[in-house]
C-alpha cells in the first residue's frame, strides 16, 4: 500500500490535538500541510473579520512549528495541490458537503469528522460522485474501531447474558460555551448531529443492517434554535430494540446496558474511550456482578487506517460507502426527514 499523502482543512482543535499524533504513529499515511481559510472563502462578499484571520494564521503556523509540513493560504490551493492525495476535513458539519464536494472535484480522497453532512441527500451526492471518480470518503465515527466493541460482542454471542431483551445507549455532556458551533443552527449544530449521532452509530452496530427508527423527539430549550436534547427508538427484523438517548446540557454519561434474559452488562466510556485508557463492563448475573477488563486501543490511528484501505481497496470502499449511507439515512430518520 502506498502512503496516502493528507492536507488539512482548517487548523482545528481536533485536527492538532487528535489526528496529527495519531497520523504521526502510521506507515499508510503522510501529513503534507495545513490549509487557513482565506478571506473570500471564510467571509465571502461581507467585510472580513482581520481578527479572526489573524487567529487562524497563527494556529496554522502552530501546525507547521509542531509537526512540519506546508501552510496552505487557501482551502483552494490545498484542494488543487498536486502534492495531495486525500483531504482531512474537520470544519463544522454544514460546511462538510460544500468542500468536500470541492475536493471530489479536485480528485481527492475525503476523511471526513462526523457527521458526513448535515443530510442523506448531500451524503448521497457525495457518495455518487465519489464512486464516479473510485474516490474514497470516510466518516470519522473512530469509537467503532475499538477492540472493546468487538468484546463486548463476544459476551453477547456467548449466551452468558441470555437472549439480548433491550439495548439502552446514552450520550450527553453539560453545556459548553454559548459559542460552540454545536449550539449555531447554521453551522450545523443541534444535539442529534453531534452526540446523538454517535448513538445511532452503536446501534445500528449492535442491530445489524436491518435497524430503522420506529419512535424519535427533538427537544429544544429557550435561549437556542437547536435541538439541546432526544431520544429515539430503533428495532432489527428481528424484534431486538435499541433505546436511545442523547443531550448537550445533560449531566455527563457514555453508557452501554445489554439486558438480557440472564442478566445484563453494563460500560461507561463506549463511545469516547482515548488512547491509553482501559474500559471495563460490568457482568451482573442473579445477584453476582463481575468487573471484566476490556481492551486499549488507539481508535483514531484505526480510523484512519481504514480510511487508507478505501484509498487502496476497491472493495472496502464500496462496503464503506454503504456504511455511511445507512448512518445518514438513519439520522435523516431520527431527525423526521
Amino acid at each position: 500500500m502506498d502512503k496516502v499523502k493528507i492536507g488539512i482543512i482548517c487548523p482545528s482543535e481536533i485536527a492538532f490535538r487528535r489526528f496529527m499524533p495519531a497520523i504521526k504513529k502510521l506507515d499508510c499515511a503522510e501529513y503534507i500541510g495545513v490549509a487557513q481559510a482565506s478571506a473570500k472563502e471564510w467571509f465571502g462578499d461581507n467585510e472580513p473579520n482581520e481578527a479572526l484571520l489573524l487567529s487562524e494564521k497563527e494556529k496554522a503556523e502552530n501546525f507547521r512549528k509542531e509537526y512540519g509540513g506546508k501552510v496552505f493560504d487557501s482551502y483552494e490551493d490545498l484542494l488543487s495541490s498536486g502534492d495531495v492525495d486525500a483531504i482531512y476535513l474537520p470544519l463544522p458539519p454544514a460546511l462538510h458537503y460544500r468542500w468536500a464536494k470541492e475536493a471530489l472535484r479536485n480528485g481527492k480522497h475525503i476523511f471526513l469528522e462526523k457527521p458526513s453532512t448535515t443530510s442523506f441527500a448531500d451524503t448521497s451526492d457525495l457518495v455518487n460522485i465519489a464512486e464516479e471518480k473510485s474516490l474514497a470518503v470516510h466518516e470519522n465515527y473512530m469509537f467503532a474501531f475499538h477492540k472493546q466493541i468487538a468484546e463486548i460482542q463476544d459476551i453477547i454471542n456467548s449466551g452468558k447474558l441470555g437472549d439480548v431483551r433491550l439495548y439502552r445507549i446514552a450520550f450527553g455532556f453539560p453545556q459548553r460555551a454559548k459559542n460552540d458551533f454545536r449550539y449555531n443552527k447554521a453551522l450545523g449544530g443541534g444535539a442529534l448531529l453531534d452526540c446523538g449521532g454517535y448513538t445511532i452509530k452503536l446501534a445500528t452496530m449492535l442491530l445489524g443492517e436491518t435497524a430503522k427508527t420506529v419512535y424519535s423527539k427533538l427537544n429544544y430549550t429557550d435561549g437556542f434554535d437547536v435541538d439541546i436534547y432526544g431520544s429515539a427508538a430503533m428495532v432489527n427484523a428481528d424484534g431486538t430494540t435499541a433505546q436511545l438517548s442523547f443531550g448537550m446540557d445533560n449531566s455527563y454519561k457514555c453508557e452501554l446496558e445489554v439486558w438480557g434474559s440472564k442478566g445484563f452488562l453494563r460500560t461507561g466510556r463506549i463511545l469516547t474511550a482515548p488512547d491509553g485508557f482501559e474500559p471495563t463492563a460490568e457482568i451482573t448475573i442473579g445477584n453476582e456482578t463481575e468487573t471484566v477488563k476490556l481492551s486499549v486501543d488507539d481508535t483514531f490511528g484505526k480510523s484512519i487506517e481504514h480510511f487508507c484501505w478505501c484509498v487502496s481497496d476497491a472493495k472496502t470502499r464500496e462496503e464503506n460507502y454503504k456504511t455511511i449511507l445507512k448512518q445518514a439515512e438513519l439520522v435523516d430518520e431520527v431527525k423526521g426527514e
